[in-house]
């Protein structure tokens, strides 16, 4: 008896061993397989990419990130040198993702904002590892947007899906839905009858000749401020005026996604804490249309940061009840407002009906005469009032600069001659009028050279929104000034803060960091130029593919990027041109110049599908 219990038990014993051998097998082999399938049906590199959905709505994966920072420009090893990989597409419910303005992320974050000063329409960007690492899918039935000059008058309604501004301004002429298009009849909360009468209402009230707003070239820049659908600027574009139309990510929602849409210039942002993303004394005229701004708060700081960019003798268009109500609320904002203005030293230059216009002093005298004491006070001779990214908004005055209160203005030729004349502010970088000139030269050979490798992909009326993304003195955008475009000239902060020039030669742009995502939707720009981008934020230690997304984010299908980097950056970029869908456009080709190692590659983004996304317009 003994015995066979003693077999029964030695058989057990051995099927056990058996079954945990073969179990062990098993996993062994869906643990390799699994490994080798999973990456094969992925198409991941060695380095995989951050896990959609899970790392940006706070999960704790981080191990893809440690790896993806350490990465550095150059090929990895593969066939070719060349490692296939491939980006996930991001839900459809992202498809007007702007990271750094993103209201589910401040949310989830639990950001403890003020919403009294607009900290939640400021720039808040998700941590690296919060980051979307996808491609922005085009919304359902998406066309190639509708060529200029025809856009600034209609879209496609399929490409900005949001009909709510047609209806709650339906009585403003901000914008009507008709069939498959959004007319924009050039309406605005002020202005119902049509931007271009109301622009010339305010030219008359100045007495600008022939009721032009430019005067004779002497208004080139305009601040408009809560700018709505930017009608204002789009109506002023025929005039030489080139506007900066500025609105916040707010219950407007999608008002500058429509602007740009409609080939318009504009930027996302608010009046809140932050100074502006623009230097001093960058606009001949600022424009408030029942733009909804307490300018009273906080000892009056917006106002003065309005004052810090206008230019000496810069011109304040204020259309709202304020000035013309005559009920009890609105006569003591509009006491107080106009003894604010007075002590900054602004006089009013003409009142009208429902409009009034200030104008500010052409130089320091009537700061330098006010009574000792007077509020605001004068900014401290050490502040900078050209920095501005980041830099928290001061309720001072800023004054002249030396130059400036000697020659009793800004010392700019009128326009179209102040584009090509070098602007006083030159000197701050110790740049001269040769150095100013050959770079006009470079940059004038070096477009042409651009536009004849895009010949035979473009036409006279393909492009309209245009990016720098590294303007320098704004000599790329300059040479442009023949096609029917404008450029978006953007100084990146990290290198000399050359946008005061920009600015100076009568074109416009902002400071960015191009280590976090731009302030602008999705599919904004027709062409993108990226001069030694990636060579600038390499050195910085930032992600390359975090950068290719957001341009990849930023340019519209069918859109263009111009890459001049080294090497090894043109290299970089193209072992992903099959993930992003980008096709190039020509071989790399070398600097014509000859003055470094620079590398020329352009690429187109194609058009491409998700479920329905995509259809091309007839």
């Amino acid at each position: 008896m003994m015995r066979g219990r003693s077999d029964g038990a030695q058989k057990k014993r051995l099927l056990t061993s058996v079954a945990v051998v073969a179990l062990f097998v098993v996993v062994l082999y869906f643990y390799f397989g699994s490994k080798s399938n999973g990456e094969s049906a992925l198409e991941y590199g060695s380095r995989s990419l951050r896990k959609l959905g899970s790392s940006y709505l706070g999960g704790d994966d981080d191990s893809d990130l440690s790896s993806k920072q350490d990465e550095k420009f150059g090929l990895e090893d593969g066939e070719d040198g060349i490692v296939s990989k491939s980006f996930p597409v991001c839900d459809d419910r992202h498809s007007e993702l702007i990271p750094c303005l993103d209201r589910h992320l401040i949310y989830q974050m639990r950001l403890k904002l003020d919403l009294t000063l607009m900290e939640h329409y400021e720039r808040h960007c998700p941590l690296p590892e919060r980051r979307f690492n996808c491609l922005i899918p085009p919304p359902a039935g998406y066309k190639v947007p509708i060529k200029w000059p025809r856009s600034r008058d209609e879209v496609w309604k399929a490409n900005i899906p949001h009909t709510h501004l047609a209806h709650e301004k339906s009585d403003q002429n901000w914008m009507v839905v008709k069939g498959e298009k959004i007319i924009f009849p050039g309406g605005g909360t002020h202005f119902h009858y049509g931007a271009d009468k109301y622009i010339a209402l305010i030219a008359n009230m100045l007495k600008f000749p022939n009721n032009n707003l430019n005067n004779g070239g002497r208004i080139r820049t305009v601040f408009d401020v809560g700018c709505g659908v930017a009608s204002f600027g789009g109506y002023l574009l025929s005039s030489d005026i080139i506007a900066m139309s500025l609105a916040p990510n707010d219950v407007h929602q999608n008002q500058i996604q429509f602007a740009l849409e409609r080939g318009i210039p504009a930027y996302l942002g608010v009046l809140g804490t932050k100074r502006l993303p623009y230097p001093s004394r960058s606009f001949e005229f600022a424009h408030c249309s029942r733009c909804r701004i307490d300018w009273l708060q906080r000892d009056g700081i917006l106002l003065l940061e309005l004052d810090r960019v206008l230019r000496p003798g810069g011109y304040f268009a204020y259309s709202s009840p304020e000035a013309y109500a005559q009920d009890e609320e609105d006569l003591r904002i509009w006491k107080q407002m106009s003894t604010l203005v007075e002590r900054m030293c602004w006089r009013i230059a003409e009142k009208k009906n429902q409009t009034v216009i200030w104008v500010k002093p052409l130089n320091n005298d009537c700061y330098m005469e006010r009574p000792a004491g007077t509020q605001p006070p004068l900014c401290r001779s050490n502040d900078d009032p050209d920095a501005v990214w980041g830099v928290n908004m001061e309720a001072c005055i800023t004054p002249y600069s030396d130059h400036d209160h000697k020659v009793g203005g800004s010392g700019l030729a009128p326009w179209p001659a102040r584009l090509s004349t070098p602007p006083p502010r030159l000197a701050d970088f110790g740049y001269s009028s040769e150095m100013f000139e050959k770079d006009m030269e470079l940059w004038q050979r070096r477009v042409e050279h651009y536009w004849n490798i895009l010949s035979s992909k473009i036409s006279s009326d393909t492009l309209r929104n245009i990016m720098d993304m590294k303007a320098n003195m704004g000599s790329f955008a300059a040479a442009l000034k023949d096609k029917d475009v404008w450029v978006m000239n953007v100084v990146p902060k990290d290198g000399p803060n050359t946008l005061k020039i920009v600015y100076d030669r009568g074109l416009i742009g902002t400071t960015h960091d191009w280590c976090e995502a731009f302030s602008t939707y999705p599919r904004t720009y027709d062409l993108l130029h990226a001069w030694n981008i990636f060579s600038d934020i390499e050195k910085k230690g930032c992600s390359g593919e975090d950068l290719l997304l957001e341009i990849d984010r930023i340019v519209r299908p069918s859109g263009f990027v111009i890459f001049r980097d080294k090497q090894h950056v043109i290299d970089f970029v193209k072992k992903y041109l099959s993930p992003l869908h980008w096709e190039a456009v020509a071989d790399p080709t070398p600097d014509q110049d000859q003055e470094g190692d620079e590398i020329v590659f352009i690429i187109q983004k194609k058009l491409w599908l998700t479920s329905e996304s995509i259809r091309d317009t007839e």
